[in-house]
């Protein structure tokens, strides 16, 4: 398995060297990066480009390791023993299969995302250590222990909101997206609008990094957030010369709500064009 990008997905030759260092070392791939750089997404696109299904484990701040894993449902076993229910007697009945198991016991490789471990208690990572590490888990309540068929290719994907123990950094490839230059940028835009127009994509991309270059901004666009702006630019006929000033100064962009999302940022960036209009 090899991966050289797609059409869909532009992705930067180192970016593309770390997804095949990490299937070569089978070891999971951490990405890191600014959300909204396309990390989720690099995971949905490699696997289509393997043609490997892909299982998802979005995780939020009370996500157990465990429940990756499976989960026993006790109380279901209880109601259906007190009902007289025959299927009690068979205990995998109430093993309700974590995303780990689903793609330990595949019968063909699949890709795993375990998306923003970050996000969970500073001890979910360490609790997947030997899962991951060794592609095996034991099911106490059934007695079997679950090894995986074919090593999944996993990617796990932080936005950097807290550190990570270094023994889950060591079984990890990593790689760090950073944030896209013009260029690049340019690229990405095509595959999501190739027929726009280049005077139009000329003064929004000038526009969108003139915001994002703004000293003092809580939260910088994203590449995300520009390509909703430009789908409402499009959607709502804004012309190229409503982004642009004759003298060049930075102005306030037509529905800049896509870009700036907290008052804190609209009042900093509104100040500034406000300065640059009483220093002419």
């Amino acid at each position: 398995m090899k991966f050289q990008g797609t059409s869909n997905y532009v992705a930067t030759q180192d970016l593309m060297l770390s997804v095949n260092a990490a299937i070569t070392l089978k070891r999971p791939l951490l990405v890191k990066g600014e959300p909204g750089t396309g990390k989720t997404m690099l995971a949905e696109e490699v696997a289509a480009a393997l043609k490997l299904p892909l299982l998802q484990w979005h995780i939020k701040s009370t996500t157990k390791a465990q429940q990756g894993l499976y989960e026993y449902d006790a109380v279901s076993r209880l109601r259906d023993s007190q009902l007289g229910e025959e299927k009690v007697k068979d205990i995998h009945n109430y093993i309700v299969k974590g995303v780990l198991w689903q793609a330990f016991t595949a019968d063909q490789p699949v890709a795993l995302l375990i998306d923003e471990i970050d996000k969970a208690d500073i001890e979910f990572p360490n609790d997947l250590l030997r899962e991951i590490d060794r592609m095996e888990f034991y099911c106490y309540e059934t007695r079997e222990l679950i090894k995986a068929r074919h090593r999944p290719l996993v990617f796990i994907t932080s936005n950097n909101e807290k550190e990570l123990p270094d023994a889950f950094l060591r079984r990890c490839f990593f790689h760090y997206i950073r944030f896209p230059d013009a260029e690049t940028m340019a690229k990405i835009v095509a595959v999501h609008f190739p027929g726009l127009k280049q005077e139009l994509l000329g003064a929004a991309m000038k526009t969108f990094f003139d915001v994002r270059n703004l000293p003092g901004l809580k939260k910088k666009p994203s590449t995300s957030e520009l390509l909703d702006w430009l789908k409402l630019l499009l959607a709502e006929d804004i012309p190229a010369e409503a982004l642009q000033s004759r003298d060049e100064k930075v102005t306030v962009p037509p529905l800049v709500g896509a870009l700036l999302k907290n008052e804190q940022d609209v009042s900093l960036f509104e100040k500034l064009v406000f300065m640059q209009r009483n220093n002419r």
